[in-house]
């Protein structure tokens, strides 16, 4: 529990690098999607990784889409890979 918090508080501060009119939209999908999963069995260690390694790859789309420098998710990846 306290990586997938660790994951969504980093996601939530790549957030904070889009463009201002798309913010309100990513916070809330990033939301969404870890309230969605919050019933993944925290000792399926295999479903969880492969959850965060998703969250990881789905944030770095997200700043290529908006010309966000990759460098930005050095942080998330830590978390999202370790």
């Amino acid at each position: 529990m306290e990586k997938a918090l660790r994951i969504y508080g980093e996601i939530l501060r790549l957030v904070r690098r889009l463009p201002k009119d798309t913010r309100p939209y990513y916070a809330k999908y990033a939301r969404e999607n870890f309230v969605n999963y919050r019933e993944v069995d925290a000792n399926d260690s295999i479903a969880l990784e492969e959850l965060f390694h998703r969250a990881y790859n789905h944030s770095i789309w997200v700043l290529n889409k908006y010309s966000v420098d990759q460098s930005a998710a050095d942080k998330l990846k830590e978390v999202c890979c370790n």
